[in-house]
């Protein structure tokens, strides 16, 4: 079920709003626009509702899947626009890998409202991609902001939670009016800091003075040859020297045979390339630098959390291996309404481990019946074998 209105109860009206929930009850096809932007290429792949194997309640635990290996996949609701100035803005999801991806996303993308959701894709301009991703040994959670028509990667990556086949993991971005951001998963902190600051958002406030020029008597290497060192007379510097022993053989014919040289042979005096010997050096003074300005480029913004519409959420995808499943999304700017939300995670989460252990110890015991005996135990069988024969 989809809801995007002021959160009601019996007793109050609560502070906070929902700006857009799915759970991808009955119906969910029709809230949902799929994209058309691949088909052409025959590369678009499909969702479908599932629960995948494991579930508590399969009606409530029921999300949709990417159904197909090597595919793109398109697909986004709109909903009402709103802004979050002056406001939290979280967004919250589910994601679980029924297999390991290899390659692909299982992020979301969060953006002004859109004129024709069927062209939803890679070009699509967005506010916010949010979500793990990986591609053989890389791995992450992705965090990028558009801020001016630019996307901006987070400076450092964070880490990356998406393990275990079989098991869901919710993924909590929280955006503040100070321009600071928390994310969590599986309601665990990861990250918490600022944008200014781990976002190249904003242009640098100091540059290195481009009038400025580094003398010339500056010394900025600190080892240097020794001017005293030379190189010894009985240096032998040839690999390879002229067999002095060997002689002409009495047979050649210097007619028929050429002109006889003698062979050459690994020079004994040979001691390697010779070089000067490295010291300190003296007038050393450091690794010279620029001295810094202030950048007249530099215009601070005390709104980069600011954004002045949303009106779409989307899935846009490549996956060498399908089958991830998504549920449980909200927007909002209650953190009240997201952890209600979370709940429904908790109670699928616990189910889960416990039918992924149960797998696991399965597994374990299957792999220790089928292994060989160790070395041991074989010997002590040969030995009955022999006294049986003996008997």
């Amino acid at each position: 079920m989809r809801r995007s209105a002021v959160c009601l109860s019996s007793l109050a009206v609560a502070s906070g709003k929902v700006y857009f929930s799915e759970t991808f009850g009955d119906g969910w096809d029709s809230r949902w626009t799929a994209s058309q932007l691949k088909d052409s290429e025959g590369t678009a792949g499909k969702f479908v509702a599932s629960a995948g194997k494991w579930f508590a309640d399969e009606a409530e635990d029921t999300g949709i899947q990417t159904s197909e290996d090597s595919k793109f996949f398109g697909l986004s609701a709109g909903f009402e626009s709103f802004s979050n100035e002056g406001k939290d803005l979280i967004i919250q999801y589910q994601a679980k890998y029924e297999k390991n991806v290899e390659c692909g996303g299982g992020y979301v993308k969060i953006g002004p409202k859109m004129a024709d959701a069927t062209t939803f894709g890679d070009p699509t301009p967005y506010n916010i991609m949010f979500g793990p991703d990986m591609c053989g040994y890389t791995k992450r959670t992705h965090l990028i902001f558009n801020y001016k028509g630019k996307n901006v990667l987070k400076k450092a990556d964070m880490a990356y939670k998406q393990e275990g086949e079989g098991t869901s993991h919710i993924y909590r971005l929280v955006v503040k009016p100070d321009n600071t951001v928390r994310v969590e998963i599986d309601q665990e902190k990861i990250y918490e800091g600022s944008m200014k600051e781990d976002w190249e958002l904003l242009a640098a406030k100091e540059i290195s003075d481009p009038d400025d020029k580094k003398p010339s008597e500056w010394a900025d290497s600190s080892m240097m040859d020794d001017p005293e060192d030379k190189k010894p007379d009985n240096w032998v510097e040839e690999k390879r020297t002229v067999d002095s022993a060997a002689k002409k053989p009495d047979d050649w014919d210097d007619e028929e045979d050429g002109e006889w040289e003698a062979p050459m042979i690994d020079n004994p005096e040979f001691k390697g390339e010779w070089s000067v010997k490295r010291i300190s050096n003296p007038a050393y003074v450091g690794v010279w630098e620029a001295k810094k300005i202030a950048n007249p480029e530099y215009v601070d913004d005390e709104s980069v959390y600011k954004f002045a519409d949303f009106g779409f959420i989307g899935f846009d995808l490549w996956q060498v291996k399908g089958g991830t499943i998504f549920d449980n999304i909200i927007i909002t700017d209650d953190v009240a309404e997201a952890d209600a939300f979370a709940k429904k995670w908790s109670v699928l989460s616990e189910v889960e481990k416990t039918k992924k252990k149960e797998e696991d110890d399965k597994k374990a015991e299957e792999a220790k019946a089928a292994a060989p005996p160790p070395a041991a135990d074989a010997a002590a069988s040969d030995n009955d074998d022999d006294d049986d024969a003996e008997d």
